[in-house]
C-alpha cells in the first residue's frame, strides 16, 4: 500500500508525541496539548484525512488512513511514538496500534471506541452517516459547524463563555464540505472494521479517558478496559466530551503522569488489568 504523509504541526523535541484530532478539527486544534507537553516530545499533530491541508487524503479509505499515519510519523524521524486521539483521533490511534503494534509505545484515547460491534447497529448508522454527509455537501461547512456544535455532545463547551465558542467554530470552519463529507464516509464509526475481536492481543500500556458528564463514553471506557490486557481509565471531573479543551489542566496532569510511568519499568507485565483514577 503507497503511504502519503499528512500536513503536520509540530512542536518540541524528543521521543514522539502522536496527536490526533477529533471530527471537524485539524492539527491545530490539539495546540493546547502540544504546548503541555513540547517540552518532553517532539509533538506531531496531523491534519486527519479530509481536514485541514488533508482533503484528498480521505479518498483513500481506512486502511490508507493508517498507513498515511505511520509515513507521517517516518517523515517526522521517528519509528515509534506515544500516541494521544481524540474522539475520532482515538479511533484511528487504536487501529494503528493493533495493526502496527510495532510504531505504538503508548495509547491515550480520549472519547474513543473500537467501532460498532453489532452489525444491524453498524448498517444503520452507515446509513445516517451518508445521510448527513450529503446533507454537509448540501448546506456547506458553516451551516454544518453550527449544527454540529449544537449538539447534546458538545453542550457542556458552553459553559466555557462566549469566546471559547467562538474559536471552537471558528476553527471547524478552516475545513472543506467535500472534505468532510468524504472523511464521513470513509471513516466515520460505521465505516471502520470493528477492532473488538482483536483488543485482547494489544500488549501496551492504553489509557482511557472520558469526561465525567460525557456518561456514554464513561460506559465505552470501562468496557475497553474490561477487553484490553493492560488498561487504566481516568474520569475528568467535570468534563464532558471534549475534556481536553473543557478542563485542560486536569487532562494534561492525568496524560503527563500516565506517558511518564508508560515510558519506564513500572508499566510491565505485574500493571492491574484495570485501574481506575478520577482528577
Amino acid at each position: 500500500m503507497s503511504q502519503q504523509a499528512l500536513h503536520s504541526e509540530r512542536r518540541g523535541r524528543g521521543p514522539a508525541l502522536m496527536l490526533l484530532h477529533g471530527y471537524t478539527g485539524r492539527g491545530a486544534s490539539m495546540a493546547a496539548v502540544a504546548r503541555a507537553f513540547e517540552h518532553e516530545f517532539d509533538t506531531i499533530a496531523p491534519d486527519l484525512p479530509g481536514h485541514g491541508r488533508s482533503v484528498s487524503a480521505a479518498a483513500r479509505g481506512f486502511d490508507a488512513c493508517l498507513a498515511d499515519l505511520v509515513a507521517t510519523l517516518e517523515t517526522a524521524g521517528h519509528r515509534r511514538a506515544h500516541w494521544l486521539g481524540y474522539s475520532m483521533g482515538a479511533r484511528l490511534a487504536l487501529a494503528v496500534a493493533l495493526r502496527r503494534p510495532e510504531r505504538v509505545a503508548s495509547l491515550v484515547l480520549l472519547a474513543g471506541r473500537a467501532g460498532i460491534e453489532d452489525p444491524a447497529e453498524r448498517a444503520a448508522r452507515r446509513a445516517a452517516d451518508e445521510a448527513l454527509a450529503a446533507r454537509i455537501e448540501s448546506i456547506g461547512v458553516e451551516s454544518f459547524v453550527d449544527e454540529w456544535l449544537a449538539q447534546p455532545l458538545f453542550a457542556t463547551l458552553a459553559r466555557l463563555g462566549p469566546d471559547v465558542v467562538a474559536e471552537e467554530r471558528r476553527a471547524r470552519l478552516e475545513n472543506d464540505a467535500q472534505g468532510l463529507a468524504m472523511s464521513l464516509r470513509m471513516l466515520g464509526p460505521a465505516a471502520q472494521p470493528p477492532l473488538f475481536a482483536e483488543l485482547l492481543r494489544l500488549d501496551l500500556p492504553v489509557l482511557l479517558v472520558a469526561g465525567e458528564l460525557d456518561p456514554r463514553f464513561v460506559d465505552i471506557a470501562r468496557d475497553l478496559a474490561g477487553r484490553l490486557p493492560r488498561a487504566e481509565v481516568a474520569i475528568i471531573r467535570d468534563a464532558g466530551h471534549a475534556a481536553h479543551v473543557e478542563q485542560p489542566a486536569r487532562f494534561h496532569r492525568v496524560v503527563a503522569e500516565f506517558l511518564h510511568r508508560a515510558a519506564g519499568p513500572v508499566h510491565s507485565a505485574s500493571l492491574p488489568q484495570v485501574r481506575e483514577t478520577a482528577s
